[in-house]
């Protein structure tokens, strides 16, 4: 498809507006692109897809806490600030030095830290059974940190609950 402006390069910038409920398309090749005002579309794109993923980590749970950019990593010196800018990691041990911050981009963008696949048959069910049991524990442990003592003594009674069912599989099985 050719550029609807200046009918000569092909269009590779593709734009939708809505105005007063019309929806008009426009197909544009870069330089008519950047002519027209598009150029901080064209710049953002060419951005790292983890810069964008850092972008949204940061923009949708904003924190604005200046010493978390001054971090760095100790084997190249790279700065977390330096690293919402390009998204990319120095070095190896960038992973290591820059850990909880990483972490907390992770959980933001997907939910967890860690991936959590699906296991066939029993086995999945005893991994799925486990780590409700993980689950349990942890809530348990944030419901004391917080003085939630009736929340904690609910968590605790269901622990107890599923430890006897299980005990009671067990002798079933044997």
């Amino acid at each position: 498809m050719k550029c609807q402006v200046c009918g000569v390069a092909d269009a590779s910038v593709h734009v939708k507006e809505v105005q007063n409920e019309q929806v008009t398309e426009l197909h544009l090749c870069q330089k008519c692109a950047r002519e027209k005002g598009y150029h901080s579309m064209l710049d953002q794109s060419k951005q790292a897809l983890a810069s964008q993923f850092v972008w949204m980590a940061e923009n949708l749970f904003p924190e604005a806490d200046a010493e978390m950019g001054q971090i760095q990593c100790a084997e190249c010196g790279l700065k977390y600030s330096d690293l919402v800018q390009t998204g990319r990691l120095g070095c190896p041990l960038c992973y290591v030095h820059l850990e909880p911050q990483l972490k907390q981009i992770v959980r933001r963008v997907h939910g967890a830290v860690r991936h959590i696949g699906k296991a066939p048959g029993r086995e999945g069910e005893v991994f799925e059974h486990r780590r409700h049991i993980q689950k349990l524990h942890e809530e348990l442990a944030r419901a004391i940190e917080r003085e939630e003592y009736e929340r904690a003594a609910a968590i605790r009674d269901e622990l107890r609950s599923l430890d006897r069912h299980a005990g009671e599989e067990e002798s079933e099985e044997a």
